[in-house]
């Protein structure tokens, strides 16, 4: 009996004739109807593609842009940035860069007031 196919999903099934007169039958598949069945995601493609891009020399440097970016974000998480009252982009960065603005004050008197580090 045969399953449906869940939703989003496209089923690839190759001849039958020409499948039972081919040398590498054994090697493809060893269904006893001679047919190849291959299963795949109709955005598979897509994910193919960014797989290979992200590994690409060009894109590199933007993998790491969004790595500082996610730190920032969890900063902002910790900061208590998740909600705000505020409306529109504008006060949004506002707010944001208030509160970078501070986080990196807050850095640098740590820094200050630290004394010479003993060897």
């Amino acid at each position: 009996m045969l399953q449906p196919l869940k939703e989003g999903y496209r089923e690839y099934k190759s001849p039958k004739h020409i499948c039972v007169t081919c040398p590498f039958l054994a090697q493809c598949t060893e269904s006893k109807g001679h047919q190849k069945v291959v299963t795949r995601h109709i955005w598979q493609e897509y994910v193919e593609e960014a797989d290979h891009l992200r590994y690409h020399e060009d894109i590199k440097p933007i993998y790491a842009k969004r790595k500082k970016q996610l730190s920032e974000y969890s900063q902002m998480q910790k900061k208590s940035m998740r909600w705000t009252t505020l409306r529109g982009l504008k006060k949004l960065s506002m707010q944001a860069m208030l509160t970078f603005a501070a986080m990196n004050l807050k850095k640098m008197a740590n820094w200050t007031w630290r004394g010479p580090e003993m060897a």
